[in-house]
């Protein structure tokens, strides 16, 4: 038998990045949002040619209720994953409680389903349920996995502070750009960061960077486009 050699020198090197999805998720969602929504807020007022004390303070309003409203959305949002979770985490139990060797057949049953076969399907789902039943159902049976399990607090955090990271970095292009090159100023600043975001979120991922960075810049021009159109529509029609 092969012996796998663990030191640093080994050439196998498995770096999963599954763990990551829980905070990733929230934290490129948030980051997202915030660059995205303020700078569309803030190309839609000054297209509407606004003071740059108006365009800053509807900035300012944006980045609060963006974050506030992220961790918000994402705390409900999860928490309701989390009970389901948590429901079926019990009801399981309960299964487990009252027909355990139902409960040992049907995880014999799914071992056989992966390639096992009869006897040590058996085998595998009694050493298993001897020692942790409920963690064995819940990770072959009810697909709940400790690493990607329901966390809406650090969901929640995880959203608004990359939020507010982002909706920071319009407003930093608001206070430094001249009058008369303010929209393409906030507009370039901010697809620079979104195509940045979007190829650091793939690499943490395991993704191709450039795919990452292409969709989330794609996007956000188009939303930013749009607003620009609203906010000369509306600036031309007062």
């Amino acid at each position: 038998m092969m012996a796998i050699n663990s030191g640093t020198g080994s050439p196998h090197n498995e770096a999963h990045k599954s763990h990551r999805i829980g905070w990733l998720r929230a934290a490129v969602l948030g980051a997202n949002d915030g660059i995205v929504s303020t700078a569309s807020l803030v190309i839609g007022v000054a297209a509407a040619a606004s003071s740059y004390e108006s365009i800053l303070i509807a900035g300012i309003a944006g980045l609060v209720a963006g974050a506030m409203s992220m961790a918000a959305g994402e705390y409900v949002s999860v928490s309701s994953q989390a009970d389901t979770e948590k429901a079926d985490l019990e009801l399981e139990a309960q299964h487990l409680d009252e027909h355990r060797e139902f409960e040992l057949m049907e995880l014999a049953t799914i071992y056989q389903q992966r390639g096992l076969d009869a006897e040590l399907s058996q085998q595998v789902a009694e050493q298993l349920m001897a020692h942790d039943a409920l963690e064995a159902h819940a990770r072959d049976e009810l697909g709940i996995i400790d690493r990607a399990r329901a966390r809406p607090i650090q969901a929640a955090l995880s959203s608004a502070a990359t939020f507010t990271v982002g909706a920071a970095l319009p407003l930093l292009a608001v206070v430094v750009a001249p009058d008369n090159h303010r929209i393409p100023v906030i507009a370039g600043l901010s697809l620079i960061c979104l195509a940045v975001l979007g190829g650091l979120a793939a690499r943490a991922g395991g993704a191709p960077m450039a795919i990452g960075a292409a969709r989330v810049t794609f996007w956000g021009a188009l939303a930013m486009a749009l607003t620009d159109l609203v906010g000369h529509w509306f600036g031309v029609s007062g």
